[in-house]
């Protein structure tokens, strides 16, 4: 069962900005050779109740159409970092990471995230609840990266802007994505802004 994240973008709500600027959908060939350690977009922002939500979105750069099998490396570890102070320094720092049961079956652990009532662990494509009306979801995802690679081969090719609105290059392609909700209070000690990165790193 695949869902649609939408055409999603990083915005602020008002009260407590959250500047969010990602996109890397392609990479050199080192990268590419490591695809499920590979971050493809990162988007961020506030939610009326209070909420700050991450997404990370890895492990591909929009090639195949959806369809299973989902591509997980347990030796893969990703990190959502967030600077509330303005030092440029990670003051909170979430970890997720995948595993798979006896079964073969994938699930999630994400640790550290704030305002949660402890670790959230459970399988993916399960919206998980992380307590205190928080949640986490980790899965196969229509790609939420819009862009028209199309117009895009037109412009280099005349020099002239040929792009198109209306065509998505990138619809009906698949990703793995990371949903997490932290608790914007807990995050936002030090001021009304806060910066949000995220990493990779392998065993």
């Amino acid at each position: 069962m695949f869902q649609t994240l939408g055409r999603l973008c990083a915005l602020a709500a008002a009260g407590l900005a959250v500047p969010a600027l990602a996109a890397d959908h392609n990479e050199a060939p080192g990268a590419l050779a490591d695809r499920i350690a590979d971050i493809a977009d990162l988007y961020t922002w506030q939610t009326n109740d209070g909420k700050i939500v991450a997404i990370i979105t890895f492990g591909g750069v929009g090639a195949e159409p959806i369809a299973p099998p989902v591509m997980l490396d347990a030796d893969v570890l990703y990190g959502i970092h967030v600077d509330a102070d303005g030092d440029f320094l990670s003051d909170t720092d979430v970890w997720a990471r995948f595993g798979q049961d006896s079964t073969g079956a994938w699930g999630v652990q994400v640790q550290g995230l704030p305002g949660a009532t402890g670790d959230v662990v459970g399988p993916i494509g399960t919206r998980l609840d992380a307590g205190n009306g928080l949640s986490v979801q980790a899965g196969v995802f229509d790609d939420p990266f819009f862009f028209d690679a199309t117009g895009l081969g037109y412009t280099l090719a005349t020099g002239d802007l040929s792009f198109d609105m209306t065509r998505d290059s990138f619809a009906g392609r698949n990703i793995n994505a990371l949903i997490v909700e932290m608790d914007a209070a807990t995050v936002a000690t030090a001021g009304d802004i806060v910066r949000i990165w995220t990493t990779t790193a392998r065993k």
